[in-house]
């Protein structure tokens, strides 16, 4: 799936996104589920707001680590689209 530069991400009703002291890493809380971003999924999730939209975060992304823009928007759509799937986001 394709995902359109306008499409803004969210948080799945229920869904959590936080730093968990216990196991010293980000994780996704999901209703029975647990998922334990990578570090770049962790930047990602970190600009998922509600308001923000893919184009935006492949932005900031970009200037953050001085990387192709089109590299950084194709991964994020990836990474956006396996999340939708599992059910942690909206799109």
């Amino acid at each position: 799936m394709s995902l359109p530069e306008t499409t803004v991400p969210g948080l799945r009703r229920g869904v959590k996104f936080r730093f968990d002291a216990v196991r010293a890493s980000w994780v996704v809380l999901a209703p029975e589920r647990l998922f334990m971003p990578d570090e770049p999924a962790v930047e990602v999730l970190k600009l998922i707001d509600g308001a923000r939209s893919l184009g935006a975060i492949a932005d900031d992304l970009a200037a953050r680590f001085a990387a192709p823009r089109a590299v950084i928007l194709a991964d994020v759509a990836a990474l956006l689209t396996d999340l939708a799937d599992k059910g942690a986001i909206t799109l």
